[in-house]
């Protein structure tokens, strides 16, 4: 009996020996395991009751092991997928304007309708300009977007607010003497847009005339964009407008003044479905801030613009637009 506790004993020493040689290797690479039980307890728990141990075999000096301190590396290189993560405010004066941001300006030439629901066309300049913070880029972008600012951003949905410049209607043309000019102004609201697949962008804005007029005016449209390229990009797809009465009383309205220096039958529109359509462009990136763009647009005026005198009388339903463009970005930060 004592030969078979002596041998028991020294095995569980063997035992916790060679566990003790296993943590301290572990431990050094960083890793981490529970304490080892010292060979003493292991064969006080094992030994029959009532005899101790240290009369079957001199017991191995107890081990303990305690949990090292464990460090992590975040310092390894991402993968890039196209796009940064927009960094965390940097809590200084400026709050979330502090970061990093771009202003892209250009313009486009493009021969379009002399005024909207005009038959004839003519040459026009319209500038443009964008501005954002740099972090998700967009996948997206059409020359129809107005200035908007992406405050909600997740990549496959931004939303944030969205304004408009308005360079007003004077009545230098023989089609509109005797209507009410509409004065430069703006519009001011915000916009949605998601990306149901890869290469489809559906983008909606909801804006309210400033000073030009003092309706509501809602866009939808819904591109999608191949990658010819690299650099080269083909885009395209539907759109629609929608005004509410106060948009239609500025733009196609005639008043019974406005119908004896014109010469149109009065007409009091109500709100409704101004148009709908389709647009494509092909999109050169020249350089890493220089874009550059061909596009035609076509819509058909429906509802209270098609009803308008000024359309039934003088101008056309069918509206084209065919132009190019080209913007330069800036980068700047704010601390």
């Amino acid at each position: 009996m004592a030969r078979t506790g002596t041998i028991v004993a020294t095995a569980i020493a063997l035992v916790s020996a060679t566990a003790t040689g296993i943590a301290q290797s572990y431990e050094q690479q960083g890793g981490y395991l529970p304490p080892v039980a010292s060979s003493q307890q292991l064969a006080d728990d094992m030994q029959p009751q009532g005899q101790s141990s240290q009369t079957m075999a001199q017991a191995a000096p107890a081990d303990t092991y305690a949990q090292p301190q464990q460090t992590y590396d975040y310092g390894a290189s991402q993968p890039d997928y196209g796009y940064q993560e927009e960094p965390a405010s940097s809590g200084g004066p400026l709050g979330w304007l502090s970061g990093d941001w771009y202003l892209k300006v250009g313009g486009a030439v493009l021969y379009a309708p002399k005024f909207e629901g005009a038959s004839g066309g003519e040459f026009l300049f319209q500038p443009m300009i964008s501005l954002g913070k740099h972090g998700k880029a967009a996948r997206f972008s059409s020359r129809n977007d107005n200035i908007a600012l992406g405050l909600i951003d997740t990549g496959a949905f931004r939303a944030g607010p969205a304004a408009k410049l308005i360079f007003g209607r004077d009545d230098d043309h023989d089609d509109i003497v005797g209507l009410s000019e509409v004065e430069f102004g703006g519009e001011l609201g915000g916009f949605v847009e998601v990306y149901p697949t890869e290469f489809v962008r559906v983008r909606a804005e909801l804006r309210h005339g400033i000073n030009s007029h003092d309706g509501i005016v809602a866009d939808l449209s819904a591109d999608a964009f191949f990658d010819i390229t690299d650099t080269v990009r083909l885009s395209g797809g539907p759109r629609a407008t929608w005004a509410s009465e106060g948009y239609y009383e500025a733009y196609y309205g005639v008043d019974a003044a406005e119908s004896v220096a014109s010469g149109l039958s009065p007409y009091t529109p109500d709100s409704g479905i101004k148009s709908v359509g389709a647009g494509g462009a092909v999109t050169w990136k020249a350089t890493d801030v220089i874009d550059t763009s061909v596009f035609a647009e076509y819509s058909r005026l429906m509802g209270p613009a098609a009803d308008s005198s000024l359309v039934e009388e003088r101008g056309s339903r069918n509206q084209f637009t065919v132009g190019a463009s080209a913007t330069y970005r800036f980068d700047f930060s704010l601390r």
